[in-house]
């Protein structure tokens, strides 16, 4: 069932709960992905981020897209973190169902000019749109491009902002790092910023981030608001850490489909309790 955010997360938003869109870059972790929604009866984003589309090839992105069509959930492939009106128009031609264009390290008209214009061109495509409004931290090389530290989104700008874009969903930041909190602060989101953000827009919002944040913050973020959340680190932490176990110092360990099964599970672990605590689990009979 392969179909678009907003068909996804709009059903969310009706009945509150969250989403996950969960970073994959290579079709093991992509499958065991899928099986774990499946298992769960979870809706599922698949966000692949530039560099991962980079790091995976156009060809693997047409295998995602043909698998998702055979699922038993709902799925949007996601283009995560899109940087230009370009990369949009590529991930258009690829196949995306669903798009991000972050404009949050911009100044607040510019990010609108060039969410407003991505967003015209991706609904005359059928394709929907997340713009980002406030800066999420970033704590390492491999988190996303960002500021060093949290930019709260501002409530009267969220207005204008999806007013004056026509977004389909938003991403906000209340209190999240790309990447692994920071260890000399504490890990918070801002609940009542959420909630104050929620009540003016209306529209889905999305959390980036969340590694380090408490499970409770997160599931009451969920029912409170937020409607998608990005998930990276978590799983790709549980998958690879497990590859090293696998692998240990053995060189006769070699062949992927010894290596991967392990690996796989491990990731899926953390997938259903991520899938659980969103309250998504359950919720594909919905759509």
């Amino acid at each position: 069932m392969l179909t678009t955010g907003k068909a996804i997360l709009d059903v969310a938003n009706e009945h509150s709960f969250a989403v996950p869109a969960f970073n994959i870059s290579d079709w093991a972790m992509f499958q065991g992905i899928v099986e774990i929604s499946e298992e769960t009866d979870a809706p599922l984003i698949v966000a692949i981020h530039p560099d991962e589309v980079k790091h995976i090839g156009r060809e693997m992105i047409t295998g995602i897209i043909q698998r998702s069509h055979h699922a038993s959930v709902p799925i949007a492939i996601h283009w995560d973190h899109g940087g230009t009106y370009e990369q949009i128009l590529q991930a258009a031609q690829y196949g995306f169902t669903s798009v991000m264009i972050d404009g949050s390290l911009l100044p607040f008209d510019e990010n609108v000019a060039l969410t407003r214009k991505v967003t015209e061109s991706a609904h005359a495509l059928g394709l929907s749109v997340e713009g980002e409004l406030g800066t999420i931290g970033a704590n390492d090389s491999y988190a996303e491009a960002g500021a060093a530290t949290i930019i709260y989104t501002d409530p009267d700008d969220a207005v204008t902002f999806v007013e004056q874009t026509g977004v389909d969903s938003l991403a906000i930041a209340i209190g999240t790092y790309h990447g692994f909190f920071p260890a000399h602060l504490k890990p918070e989101l801002k609940l009542d910023l959420l909630k104050e953000i929620k009540g003016r827009v209306g529209i889905p919002l999305v959390l980036h981030g969340g590694s380090n944040n408490p499970d409770d913050e997160i599931a009451e973020a969920a029912r409170t608001g937020i409607n998608k959340i990005n998930i990276s680190t978590d799983i790709k932490v549980a998958y690879h850490n497990k590859m090293r176990e696998v692998l240990g110092n053995d060189p006769k360990v070699r062949e992927p489909n010894a290596i991967q099964p392990a690996c796989i599970d491990a990731m899926k672990v953390v997938a259903a309790q991520k899938i659980e605590l969103f309250g998504a689990a359950g919720k594909g009979s919905l759509y």
